[in-house]
């Protein structure tokens, strides 16, 4: 019975995953998805963000976060002036099945002041990596949108100095 239940388990986390391409998505409408705020509110991307320009760092993979935290670290260093949201992507029904026990996992590791900054997106998950692709999933997938919701910057290389330098090109062009 417990060989079952491990062949049953390593078959649904393996079997929920597809495979997506990587994708050049500047210029680019970013699709229309739902997540969750750690705070549990309920958030439209890109709808709910009406700022001139909104950053979204994606993360596919647990492993994502440490070049999502490398983004966070170069931003706040360079003094970058951008509201930016950390968006854990996850695809598939087994995952959406365990929600609740991944978002209390990050809230255990995020300190509440910045719980409204880290979106969750599990429903819509497949719609988001299937738009940017998944390939090397521990790159962070970084999307400057503008305020509607056109993808002006995207970079899913891994963490650069140079990456960041074009970011903020992009931003002091439009000001």
């Amino acid at each position: 019975m417990r060989i079952f239940l491990i062949i049953l388990f390593i078959s649904l986390a393996s079997g929920c995953s597809t495979k997506y391409t990587n994708q050049a998505v500047a210029g680019k409408s970013f699709p229309s998805v739902t997540g969750q705020s750690l705070e549990e509110d309920s958030v439209n991307i890109p709808g709910d963000f009406n700022k001139e320009f909104t950053l979204l760092l994606v993360g596919y993979k647990q492993n994502s976060q440490f070049d999502i935290d490398r983004w966070l670290i170069g931003l706040d260093m360079t003094q970058t002036k951008v509201d930016a949201y950390e968006i854990p992507t996850i695809q598939g029904l087994f995952p959406r099945m365990f929600s609740t026990v991944i978002d209390n996992g990050m809230r255990k590791g995020i300190p509440k002041q910045l719980w409204k900054g880290v979106i969750t997106v599990y429903e819509d998950g497949e719609k988001v990596q299937a738009f940017t692709g998944n390939e090397d999933p521990n790159n962070a997938r970084v999307l400057l949108l503008n305020k509607e919701g056109i993808v002006v910057y995207f970079y899913d290389d891994g963490f650069s100095v140079e990456a960041l330098n074009q970011l903020r090109d992009v931003l002091t062009a439009s000001n």
